[in-house]
């Protein structure tokens, strides 16, 4: 389990950024429609492609990429990767599925039509999240710092720092390209953040607490997994080892 991450709880950023002129807007989780979700899944990875979701999961020796039916939340298709790697965030490419690792500087790169394996690519330092807006991957890695990464070679090209109202946003996690925003779970928190990724600024909070009933909450990690269908306009959430799916709007 990743060490504690000191950042603050949403609960204590609102005041304070809610006094700026530039503040973020606050925004809420409107839950469309409620899927199962593999509860045995260490969700590190989360992306929509052509009518399926793509998951890619964590701990060493249980680390797999993952297609799944988005009406069901069934694993249609699973691939392994090396007992000793721990798998992380996800992205899509063109025809490719790339998977980070955390700790192995590298990062599988997979076919995305039948999940055959196309080699490897080296980054340096720890791999969290991982997506593509279309020209460029967009990465983390538990700081408050995006890395941006050329789409052939996986080299970087370029970083922003992410900040709220002027204060660093650490922990940035898993993350979503879409609609000219990047947005991130902030690891142990129970909200994601929209991002500008020119200015590395924090455009909205999005509270997403709740999803979870008590008992479903009892024996489930953080939230962590965010996916975009860009044709019905409508997000998928889920987290480590959550039960549960959910097709939402943010509002």
């Amino acid at each position: 389990m990743r060490g504690l991450i000191c950042i603050l709880s949403l609960a204590a950023c609102v005041p304070a950024v809610a006094r700026a002129d530039d503040a973020p807007r606050q925004l809420a989780v409107n839950v469309h429609r409620v899927l199962a979700h593999d509860p045995e899944a260490f969700t590190q990875g989360l992306l929509w492609f052509d009518g399926k979701i793509f998951e890619s999961t964590g701990r060493r020796g249980r680390s797999e990429l993952r297609q799944l039916d988005p009406a069901t939340g069934d694993v249609e298709r699973r691939v392994p990767i090396s007992r000793m790697h721990f798998g992380e965030g996800l992205a899509r490419a063109e025809d490719r599925l790339v998977m980070l690792t955390w700790h192995a500087e590298r990062a599988y790169v997979f076919r995305g039509d039948d999940f055959a394996p196309l080699g490897f690519k080296s980054y340096r330092g720890e791999g969290w999240g991982l997506c593509h807006d279309g020209v460029r991957f967009v990465m983390s890695d538990g700081s408050s710092t995006l890395t941006f990464r050329e789409t052939d070679s996986f080299a970087a090209a370029g970083h922003i720092a992410v900040t709220a109202s002027g204060r660093p946003v650490a922990g940035l996690n898993e993350l979503e390209c879409a609609a000219g925003a990047v947005y991130a779970n902030v690891f142990g928190q129970d909200f994601l953040v929209r991002i500008d990724p020119v200015t590395g600024e924090v455009t909205a909070w999005i509270d997403a607490s709740g999803l979870l009933d008590a008992d479903e909450a009892a024996d489930a990690d953080v939230l962590n997994g965010i996916a975009f269908d860009p044709v019905a306009e409508r997000f998928y959430l889920t987290g480590k080892l959550w039960p549960r799916m959910f097709e939402v709007t943010f509002e």
